[in-house]
């Protein structure tokens, strides 16, 4: 093992807590049965780290191999980084019928044909997920397995989800894999969080909804008490009320665990009291974030609570609508970000 692949492995099994690191070296499978058993999940990392290596020296296991686990424990445990989300625009008549071989081979074959040393390992998951992993290098230098990129796209749809890209990746990635999806471009998609699960549900819509309608009708009301009927009675109305436009604008069932919303504001000042301000060639710039370990649910209770007003504002509702959790608010309304 070269110092590379050593480095890679000591990190993955401090990375890996103990009690999951059996069950990632058993789907690993380049280890035998006796060797696993070999090993002591009760040791100290250090110890664990070291048993690991001598028996990847036995075996003459390389940086390759060593990518291939990190790669398990990363489809196990998709929710350990940020991850950005793009759409492929524009496919041409026969993008609907590319398979998992065809797709393999002309991804590998066109990334390899735009930089000179690069290191692709593609594995389809069991959701149909076609995960890719890939270390980057450059004119002058191997591939670096230890800062690789994580690509996620499902074949026959335009949806790509992908983490830890650096700019100067971004076009080589673009390219391609617009020419291995038979796609003409592709764009962002102006969503991103760290959960995976969640902006996939989010963005394909793999999660319970329920469409607006124009007129919302109240809930069925319960048992009202008889205290002061005619005020319980407004009061329930009301409540009834807010929860139906709640779920209107977000659904009604459990919702993708976004963790923020961006809404960046570019707009013209406008006071006539302040000349100076609104005179100005440049517009007014500011940007506002939401933040919870579950937005989409906090926007719900917080519209069906009476926190916030209702019927729920576009700006809110069209996170789920739209898909999006990045808006760009210019003078002409909610605007795309640029492309990808």
């Amino acid at each position: 093992m070269d110092n590379i692949a050593k480095r890679l492995l000591q990190r993955l099994v401090r990375r890996i807590p103990s009690q999951m690191l059996k069950t990632t070296l058993d789907k690993w499978s380049r280890l035998s049965a006796a060797q696993r058993q070999s090993v002591d999940y009760t040791e100290s990392k250090w110890a664990l780290t070291e048993k690991l290596l001598a028996i990847c020296e036995e075996n003459e296991l390389t940086v390759k191999h060593i990518a291939e686990l990190e790669m398990i424990h990363v489809i196990e445990n998709p929710n350990l980084g940020m991850w950005y989300t793009f759409q492929l625009m524009d496919p041409e008549d026969d993008a609907h019928s590319v398979e998992l071989t065809q797709f393999k081979e002309q991804f590998k074959s066109h990334l390899s044909e735009l930089i000179n040393h690069v290191s692709v390992k593609i594995k389809k998951h069991t959701d149909e997920a076609v995960w890719i992993r890939i270390a980057w290098g450059d004119a002058f230098s191997r591939p670096n397995h230890l800062k690789p990129t994580y690509v996620v796209h499902y074949l026959q749809t335009p949806y790509v989800f992908v983490t830890s890209l650096t700019s100067k990746q971004k076009p080589l990635l673009s390219q391609a894999l617009v020419l291995s999806t038979r796609y003409q471009a592709i764009k962002d998609a102006n969503l991103h969080g760290r959960k995976l699960t969640a902006i996939r549900d989010l963005l394909m819509k793999q999660y319970l909804q329920v469409f607006p309608t124009r007129f919302p009708s109240p809930l069925a009301e319960g048992n009202q008490a008889v205290s002061n009927l005619h005020i319980e009675k407004e009061q329930a109305g009301s409540a009834a009320n807010r929860q139906q436009m709640a779920c209107e604008a977000f659904g009604d069932g459990a919702l993708p665990q976004l963790q923020s919303a961006v809404y960046k504001l570019e707009t013209k000042f406008r006071d006539h009291t302040n000349k100076t301000m609104t005179e100005r060639g440049e517009p007014f710039r500011c940007v506002v974030k939401f933040a919870s370990t579950n937005l989409l649910e906090s926007l719900r209770h917080s519209a069906s609570s009476g926190v916030t007003s209702t019927p729920v504002t576009p700006l809110l509702s069209s996170v789920p609508l739209k898909g999006k959790n990045y808006f760009v608010i210019t003078d002409n309304g909610p605007g795309p970000l640029s492309q990808m």
